[in-house]
Order: C-alpha cells, then structure tokens, then sequence
C-alpha cells in the first residue's frame, strides 16, 4: 500500500513537525497511525496516511454511518436522531446566509453544492426548499443509497463541475459538512471551490475541532481523530490561517453542540469503558457549559467564509 509522508505544513509551509500520540482506526482495519503537529503553527495532522487511489478501503465498513445509513447499535440511531434535527438547522443556516447576501430565497436561481454529500439528505433538505442542488461523493455505495432514496445523481468528483467557471454556473452557496478534513489536497479543494463560488456567494464549513473540550479529555481516544479517515485536525486558529491563504476570510462560526455528544460516546466505546451511553452523555453535558459564550471549545465548529475580493 502507498503512504504518504507529510513534510511540509499544508497551513503555513513549516517542514518542522513533532509526533503527538498515535491514534487507532476503529472502524476498519484496526491500525494505527501517528498525530503530528506543526512547530509552527499548531497544526495537526495524520502522517504517513494511504494515497487516494488506496484510502477507500478504510471506508468500507458496515458502521461507517454516513455511507451505509446503517441504524444499528444506540449510538448509530442517537447519530440518525441527531441528523434529522441538524438537517433542518442547516437548511434555516444556508437559506438564512442567503438573505443576508441580499438574495430572494423565494425566487428560482438559488443553487447549491455539497461536496461530500453521502447518501444525500442535505441535499434533499435543500431541494425539498426549492433550491436546485448538485452534489460531489466519492462513495460508490453512498451515490447508490441517494439516488435510490431520492433521485439525486451525484457527480463522483469535483472536477466534473468545476470545469465551467462563469459566473452563471457558479454556485451561491457551496458546503462541506465534515468533509474538508477528508480530503488529501485541501489548498486544491479549496482553490477549486473559490473558482466555483459566486463573488457575492459563501462558503460553509464543518470541522471537527481539535482544540475542543472533548479532544483534551479523551486525547488518543477522541473520535474525531478518525485515522485515517480523517487527514487534517483543523482548530479555528488554523483553518482560518488556511481560509486566508485561499483567499477567503472567516466572518462567523458557531458550535454544533450536539456534536459534543455523540463523539464522547464513541470515544467512551473505545476506550472501552462500560455504559459509554451514559458516561459520554456526561461528557456532552460538559462540553455544553464549556461552550456558553464561545465555541472554541466546541467538538464541531460551523466557519462562514467570503471570498477575499
């Protein structure tokens, strides 16, 4: 298998970088793989990680929710609970950016693009709101489950939409709901998504956040690690070092609180403590309190980004 070695901050350009813990893929495979940190910056990262063309197998596992839809297990159908509420804020978040942006979110040429999309319920939110939605997945499995669930053909790379750029085919809102995270290139994720974007549009981001309450506590542990699914630990000091080095700004971001909960009970469960229902329901409810006033602690965090013009 091919594995690539970081050696330069994709952040700030440091090619000095210390090992932090390793942290084990409890999803797929069962192997483990180091957390570095940038001298520099702070930025965190998988290090020697499978190349694209080979990740895809540490996807292929029956409880990796977000490309099965699979309800087994109380923590599985805590996450499906959790989705169908979240969906709607989404919806009010997007449709609501729109109106600030002095655009009819009534009217007929409102579009939007998901990237990472899974099994499609955003963009199903999204179209049911009368917004016309094109979305991007890598997951075979997953662009199956959308289109079966409801008739949305997903495109399976960026790069199939990004070829026409005027400003008629742009987008006025694109998202990535915990995807940036995923992808090995994210300065070129990033550039494509500025030449896709509206001037006027924006761009919406969730991260896991690993500067978080829930990171500190449970360290090597934390679920949102999630090698080597997971290729880049962003905190907000970071990604917006990494917004603005891609020519946007961050104008707001927020928790998302119910995060908090669910990566505490997955995180208890690999520990391996007992009644990780309860004791992350613990841990979620002081995340909470940690959170009142500021998101920094947050274990998610929702960024707003505008093009720097």
């Amino acid at each position: 298998m091919k594995n690539v070695t970081v050696n330069i901050c994709p952040v700030c350009g440091c090619g000095n970088h210390k090992p932090v813990f390793e942290c084990k893929d409890y999803f797929a495979l069962g192997e483990t793989f180091m957390i570095k940190q940038c001298d520099a910056c702070g930025f965190r990262f998988t290090d020697n990680f499978p190349e694209e063309e080979e990740i895809g197998r540490y996807y292929k596992a029956d409880d990796y929710v977000s490309h099965t839809d699979t309800q087994a297990g109380l923590i599985n159908k805590i996450y499906h609970f959790a989705r169908s509420i979240m969906l709607k804020q989404k919806g009010r978040l997007a449709e609501g950016i729109y109106k600030e942006n002095g655009a009819d979110v009534n009217g007929e040429d409102k579009n939007l693009l998901d990237i990472g999309c899974g099994t499609g319920y955003f963009l199903n939110e999204m179209k049911s709101r009368g917004w016309k939605v094109k979305g991007v997945e890598k997951s075979a499995d997953a662009r199956e489950v959308a289109e079966k669930n409801f008739g949305i053909e997903l495109a399976d790379d960026i790069s199939v939409l990004s070829s026409d750029v005027s400003n008629k085919q742009r987008f006025d809102i694109i998202t990535l709901w915990h995807v940036l995270e995923h992808l090995h290139d994210v300065n070129g994720a990033l550039k494509n998504i500025r030449e896709m974007l509206k001037d006027e549009g924006t761009l919406i981001l969730a991260l896991p956040n690993s500067s978080s309450f829930d990171a500190d506590k449970y360290r090597e542990y934390w679920a949102a690690y999630d090698v080597p699914r997971h290729l880049w630990h962003f905190t907000p000091d970071t990604i917006s070092r990494l917004a603005v080095k891609n020519g946007f700004i961050i104008t707001k971001y927020s928790a998302m609180p119910l995060d908090t909960f669910y990566v505490s009970m997955l995180s208890e469960k690999y520990k391996g403590n007992s009644v990780p229902f309860v004791r992350g329901m613990f841990t979620g409810l002081q995340g909470l309190l940690k959170i009142t006033g500021s998101p920094d602690a947050a274990s998610s965090i929702i960024y707003i980004l505008k093009k720097k013009i």
